[in-house]
């Protein structure tokens, strides 16, 4: 292997690991800003013009607080448990597509960390990682509202994971392939899947939102029953790595449904975009158009938290179950149905 493309890769992961990063550490500013708005208030402006210092104060104010672990709590897996939840919530872009490949002095660089043929597949195990890393904290900090948090958690991912899943089985019916790569080429111009699979993207939609613990899906940190749940005994960068998962799992999920449904990098006149700018510059335009994509999504993610009330743990329940599952059966279904008569004719 080639000493340029081992530079290349470990600098487009750098890239990609400091943008998940800021993104998640400006998107607790946005969430507040957010949060302001919707509530007819300023919300944070003194830390910087704006606020625009505030999360980097609050990334200071965890970094030096005391750092607490319980008497009784297993030591190893209280570590563990935040260790494993950034470390899925990061892993989680390698096979996303962040543009097409540029070209810089001679050598075409592919804007994703790597192309497997399973990379959907990949994502969902990701996805089903990152649990345990809740799971592990919630059972290893001795407590009972901890320990519930954590049931929960495992409880609602097993339940969304189906019917996502099942959302997924009707657009590769239609695209053939795992490839997040070929999918997103495959939407060029206006040809989004978004458009043929409607159903689908609303199923994966609010299953994005059950599997990020987001409101109105966040019953296991449900302050108001437990606390903080699986992270009620968390403090100092423990607690910083649980809130920066959240925050950048959603950056990913964002980042994966602006693939799979809206076309990716992809947008309406990109090939004279590309002709007028060249090989450089055009797909970097391509960049910032999925870059807007999913910043449209975490608002998205953002304003349903602060319009929306949290759900009963029996009625998160039966929409997985009752509803969810059963639409994205039929999706399924009615998806067979159309490729084959489209075939026939």
């Amino acid at each position: 292997m080639e000493l340029a493309f081992i530079i290349e890769k470990f600098v487009l992961i750098t890239v990609i690991f400091a943008l998940s990063l800021v993104v998640a550490m400006y998107s607790t500013l946005a969430e507040r800003k957010i949060a302001a708005f919707l509530q007819d208030r300023v919300g944070p402006n003194r830390a910087g013009p704006g606020g625009l210092f505030q999360p980097l104060a609050d990334g200071a104010k965890m970094f030096f607080k005391e750092e607490i672990i319980p008497e009784q709590a297993s030591k190893f897996l209280f570590v563990a448990g935040p260790s494993l939840a950034i470390l899925t919530a990061c892993i989680g872009s390698a096979v996303i597509p962040w543009g097409e490949a540029v070209v810089i002095a001679g050598r075409m660089i592919d804007l994703q960390v790597t192309d497997i043929n399973v990379g959907i597949l990949y994502i969902f195990g990701v996805v089903s990682l990152g649990v345990y890393g809740v799971m592990i904290g919630g059972w290893a900090s001795n407590n009972k509202f901890s320990l519930m948090g954590a049931i929960r958690a495992a409880s609602q991912n097993i339940s969304y994971e189906i019917p996502m899943g099942l959302s997924i089985i009707a657009l590769l019916l239609l695209t053939n392939t795992l490839s997040l790569k070929e999918i997103t080429a495959q939407q060029h111009g206006w040809h989004w899947n978004v458009l043929y699979q409607p159903l689908g993207f609303l199923v994966f939609l609010v299953c994005s939102f059950a599997e990020t613990n987001r409101t109105p899906f966040d019953l296991p940190e449900c302050e108001t029953e437990l606390v903080g749940g699986y992270h009620t005994e968390y403090s100092s960068m423990k607690l910083g790595f649980y809130l920066f998962a959240e925050y950048i799992n959603m950056f990913i999920s964002s980042a994966v449904m602006a693939t799979l449904y809206f076309g990716g990098y992809n947008y309406p006149g990109m090939d004279w975009v590309n002709s007028l700018l060249g090989p450089l510059w055009g797909p970097l335009v391509g960049m910032m158009v999925l870059l807007l994509k999913i910043f449209v999504f975490i608002f998205f993610f953002m304003w349903v938290r602060w319009t929306v009330p949290r759900f009963r743990y029996d009625q998160l329940m039966n929409l997985g179950w009752k509803v969810l599952i059963p639409l994205a059966i039929a999706n399924i279904v009615i998806t067979g149905i159309w490729i084959t008569v489209v075939d026939k004719l």
